[in-house]
């Protein structure tokens, strides 16, 4: 008895969105940590109570590499956490390049904090067990935002929802017009904590019962006779306009309320009033102005199974060098991602003004991507058009049969509805076909990760190479010295050197008994070509250092003695080096 005591314990922990100790393994597989800290069951979905315990047990498991904070408040009043990660042992964390990672902006989007969350744990689980990952973490802070709609993530996983609601936040709105707000949401007419389909018998009706699973809704031919007519979600006209469900919380997109290329409500759906009048997004966009170190980031959406990255509408035109790093990356992170294809906003899904990864992108100068998680490949693997993906029912439904165990759909009931009179009512929960099942969930968040952290590799990574000295006439030295960049990533994106967003890179040469005479930036070391500085000769202003290229500095000058030579780069990092002028 004490046995079956302990394992409903630790289920009912693990429900509760409380990780639970659980048993040391003999064997971990390869790619997992051995013997974590923190243990965390990667087959569900945490809210915003068991969000805030994981993340504190990572804090208090690893406080010489993590920190909890917030970023501000929700509209309801929650935390907007954030953990950093990085190993200050070896730098500032505001002098190293930053990657930036959110999820959950759309509120019935959840996954994407799992992702978030399975990230901050893995570098920090395996940062004594792995070098690359140990490297990542010394050299780089991971800003990692796991939800930035926590108030709605609650509601979708603690309320009844279809799989599509909400998208917004909570923050209420009139929807229709009539003067009140939040009036008319979904109704869950049996209580079973699911927003399903309602439909009823009628002979003209256009839909029927399809013949290979009774639980499936198929149109019929136009020459067919017909079964039944789809009413749609669960609901009751509750404020007595003749609409169902038209005023549900929201509506709003906080994906549509950031500054670049924002649009209002009529041209982009969604806006709401103006940019940031949203406290969540608010609070990302204060957070990230105030770490111009971030130069990468990675946004957690669902689904289908995709790559995103900007421009969103047609008008706003990348330039071809990034447009170049974003394929190397994202064509590695198809190989990475099978069945996830890698695809422009606008030219591949639709027009998108005022979103998240543009503003990212376009004024903050960050390589950014957007995965749109979870792919019709895990079903049926093979791999289909965007427009496809909710239209495969017939294999989802095989799926829920054949591998799920009918665990996914809830069969046709009857129902007395009290407008529609005898109705049936069925469908999909909730937490299918956006999401994944909880088998193949850890396998979602590791390689979406890994994608992540290849991207996050390829941030700039600064070291000084040679570094010369020699004697001229009248007692003047001269120190050449070269800067490399061994990432893809260089320190300044094109968008950032055309928009001017982040200042010059800076090379200071400093050092007690020396005189800087003349400073030059060298365009051609072989060659000796170089374009002199002549105001604070000290201080070299740099215009950029390429994605795995160089650039060489070189100062004339007088004394002897210690010196440091220091290279600043905003998004690039710091670098110092000490030399010895004889």
């Amino acid at each position: 008895m004490k046995i079956w005591g302990l394992l409903i314990l630790s289920l009912s922990l693990l429900t509760a969105g409380v990780p639970a100790k659980l048993p040391e393994a003999a064997l971990a597989g390869v790619g997992t940590p051995q013997t974590p800290r923190v243990w965390v069951s990667w087959d569900r979905y945490y809210d915003w109570k068991g969000v805030t315990e994981i993340l504190t047990q990572l804090e208090k498991a690893y406080p010489e590499l993590a920190s909890v904070s917030s970023i501000g408040k929700s509209y309801k009043g929650k935390d907007i956490w954030l953990i950093t990660i990085t190993n200050p042992r070896t730098g500032k964390p505001e002098e190293k390049p930053g990657f930036y990672i959110d999820g959950n902006i759309h509120s019935n989007e959840v996954q994407g904090t799992e992702v978030a969350l399975y990230t901050a744990w893995y570098l920090l689980e395996m940062y004594h067990h792995n070098s690359l990952i140990r490297e990542l973490v010394d050299t780089r802070t991971f800003y990692i935002v796991p939800t930035i709609n926590p108030d709605a993530r609650d509601y979708f996983l603690h309320e009844p929802n279809t799989p599509h609601s909400p998208r917004s936040g909570l923050i209420p709105r009139d929807d229709d017009g009539d003067g009140l707000v939040d009036e008319d949401d979904f109704d869950d007419l049996d209580g079973d904590g699911f927003i399903v389909q309602m439909r009823k018998k009628d002979p003209l009706g256009q839909w029927r019962s399809d013949p290979r699973d009774p639980r499936l809704m198929v149109r019929v031919g136009p020459d067919e006779q017909g079964e039944y007519t789809l009413l749609g979600w669960e609901g009751i006209d509750n404020d007595g306009d003749g609409r169902v469900n038209e005023d549900r919380p929201g509506f709003y997109d906080p994906n549509r309320n950031w500054p670049w290329r924002w649009m209002p409500r009529y041209v982009q759906f969604g806006a709401d009033e103006y940019p940031f009048n949203l406290p969540e997004t608010r609070a990302v966009g204060d957070f990230w102005l105030n770490h111009p170190n971030i130069a990468g980031a990675q946004s957690y959406h669902n689904a289908g199974g995709m790559i995103l990255r900007g421009p969103g509408d047609p008008e706003d035109v990348y330039p071809l060098p990034d447009v170049q790093l974003y394929e190397a990356i994202a064509h590695r992170g198809e190989q990475i991602l099978p069945g996830y294809r890698y695809l422009v906003v606008y030219k591949d899904m639709y027009p998108v003004y005022g979103g998240e990864l543009n503003w990212f992108y376009s004024m903050q100068g960050a390589l950014t991507f957007t995965n749109e998680l979870w792919t019709p490949f895990n079903f049926f693997r093979d791999s289909v058009s965007v427009r496809n993906w909710f239209g495969n029912i017939r294999k989802q439904y095989a799926f829920d049969r054949y591998v799920l165990f009918q665990d996914a759909i809830i069969p046709w009931k009857k129902f007395h509805h009290p407008q529609y009179g005898e109705i049936e009512i069925g469908g999909v929960k909730k937490h299918y076909t956006r999401m994944p099942p909880g088998f193949l969930l850890l396998e979602e968040c590791h390689r979406n990760m890994a994608f992540t952290l290849y991207h996050a590799y390829h941030l700039p990574l600064l070291q000084f190479g040679n570094i010369k000295q020699r004697n001229l006439n009248n007692g003047i030295k001269e120190i050449l010295v070269e800067v490399r960049n061994v990432r893809l990533q260089p320190t300044h994106l094109a968008i950032d050197l055309k928009h001017r967003i982040s200042p010059p890179d800076q090379a200071q040469l400093q050092g007690k008994g020396i005189r800087i005479v003349a400073g030059f930036v060298v365009t051609d070391p072989y060659l000796g070509v170089a374009v002199e500085q002549p105001h604070r000769p000290a201080v070299l202003k740099v215009r950029n250092v390429p994605g795995k290229g160089r650039v060489w500095l070189k100062w004339l000058v007088k004394g002897r003695g210690q010196a440091t030579v220091t290279f600043r780069s905003v998004k690039g990092g710091t670098i110092r080096q000490s030399i010895q002028v004889p």
